[in-house]
């Protein structure tokens, strides 16, 4: 048995993921709707991983800000690193734009028979900002609100560098809890194969391939933008940037890369990012620690990309006229609405609000386009949203009474 476990060790982790990946797409055609019973090994594993996510942010920032040391490095860092998220985001929107006119996944599909699913209103700027700011910090640790423990973990470690000797014992603590979250963070990684091979195949069993055969041209337009914007935008920012070359780094991230892919969260994969920026791509601690949980909230290129296709999608499915100024709008609306997204799967099914709001499309239209694109997501949410009435209704509240 222990040479069996060892056996299992010695396997990369990267690979250990990949056929997890394939014999859960097959488990799952083969057991059909019996493999939902496989789902809450794939719960479980999510869990494991947003358990990690709030400490191992706020810890590592912290950890990351104060080794920087000088105020005036920490501000060109995250100066450059919000231009280069901005630009890429805009570049990935651009992408998505050009292949939905390019290919029309739209033209010609009729989406009427969608049962309609409610969409939540879309969320004005100045309220999504003000929100970084958390009025409670220890509320905004236990709700999981990642951007506002940014915040947090950004004022105090800067406060602590400005502190000077002062602050040196909470230093070496942050440092020492730095490498204890990236430890914990190996742990729960070893149980990864399981839950990808699970949460695979509960998707695979329940929707099957048949849920997909209606949309996709939109699926093309949103792989084949993914592969440009990672090869040609993200590539060159690799060679030519960073000067480093490409095959190498794509070697160094493929773990990252196999688990956004299996659980369509970029939150999940901090963990893993980090790990992966530091033992296998050779970033300084520092630096990726403040830069990898502010990417993993703010650059949403993913997103972009998406939003922007279905826009075009849905203008072409409703035979809604776009003009130049449209596409405009669209690029704009899809760069601010991207940023802060929740790092979670289908997040950008309830922000499309405001993109297809801006080119007019009705809600009645939203709501059934909606549908089309995540089938049975309606019936998800309703049940999610129950569960946390009920939880609401039998929790007291925090403050007494």
């Amino acid at each position: 048995m222990t040479r069996l476990f060892r056996q299992w060790l010695a396997v990369p982790l990267w690979q250990r993921i990949l056929a997890a990946l394939v014999l859960g797409a097959l488990a799952g055609l083969a057991l059909g709707a019996q493999a939902e019973s496989l789902r809450w090994l794939g719960d479980l594993f999510i869990r494991l991983i947003r358990m990690l996510i709030v400490p191992l942010v706020f810890i590592t920032l912290v950890a990351g800000i104060t080794g920087m040391e000088a105020p005036a490095r920490l501000a060109s860092i995250g100066l450059k690193a919000m231009t280069l998220y901005m630009a890429t985001t805009f570049g990935a929107v651009l992408i998505g734009l050009a292949l939905a006119l390019a290919i029309r996944p739209g033209i010609g599909l009729d989406i009427g028979t969608a049962t309609a699913v409610v969409t939540a209103a879309p969320v004005a700027l100045g309220e999504r900002m003000m929100a970084i700011v958390p009025e409670n910090v220890i509320a905004a640790f236990a709700a999981g609100d990642v951007l506002a423990v940014i915040f947090f973990a950004v004022l105090l470690g800067t406060a602590m560098v400005l502190a000077g000797p002062a602050a040196a014992p909470l230093t070496r603590a942050f440092t020492a809890g730095s490498a204890v979250m990236l430890r914990l963070t190996g742990i729960v990684m070893e149980f990864a194969p399981f839950g990808v091979f699970a949460l695979v195949a509960t998707v695979t069993g329940s929707e099957g391939l048949a849920a997909f055969t209606g949309m996709l041209k939109l699926g093309l337009v949103v792989f084949l933008g993914g592969a440009l914007h990672m090869l040609l935008l993200q590539g060159a920012l690799v060679r030519f940037v960073a000067r480093m070359p490409i095959p190498a780094f794509l070697k160094g991230a493929r773990t990252p890369q196999l688990m956004a892919f299996s659980t369509s969260s970029s939150a999940a994969t901090l963990p893993v990012s980090l790990e992966a920026a530091q033992e296998q791509l050779g970033v300084p601690a520092p630096i990726a620690s403040v830069v990898l949980p502010l990417g993993a909230t703010i650059n949403m290129d993913g997103t972009g990309l998406y939003v922007a296709a279905v826009a075009v999608f849905a203008a072409q499915v409703f035979g809604i006229p776009l003009s130049l100024a449209d596409y405009g709008l669209i690029a704009l609306t899809t760069m601010l609405v991207s940023i802060g997204t929740a790092s979670v799967p289908s997040a950008s099914l309830f922000l499309m609000a405001a993109v297809l709001d801006v080119i007019g499309v009705s809600t009645g239209a939203r709501h059934r386009l909606r549908a089309a694109l995540r089938p049975a997501a309606g019936h998800v949410a309703h049940r999610r949203q129950r569960h946390r009435r009920s939880r609401h209704r039998h929790r007291r509240h925090p403050l007494g009474g």
